[in-house]
């Protein structure tokens, strides 16, 4: 595949990616932690809002690889 095309392939997904999970973690924030004190909404909303990087990371991965002719 050119690397092209997979960069904009993977700058598709890693939108997607973002817009998904932000709609789910705030959902799941919405519908769990309605009467939580202060400090529990804190530490999740820190969880969830680093835990996005790691499959953003593979997706940057992925898009970084040389293409079949060796280079970028």
């Amino acid at each position: 595949m050119p690397p092209r095309l997979r960069k904009l392939i993977g700058t598709i997904l890693i939108i997607i990616l973002v817009l998904l999970y932000a709609l789910i973690a705030t959902t799941v924030a919405a519908a769990t932690l309605g009467s939580s004190p202060w400090w529990i909404h804190l530490a999740y909303f820190l969880f969830t809002g680093i835990l996005w990087v790691l499959p953003a990371m593979l997706i940057i991965k992925w898009m970084e690889k040389p293409g079949k002719s060796g280079g970028k």
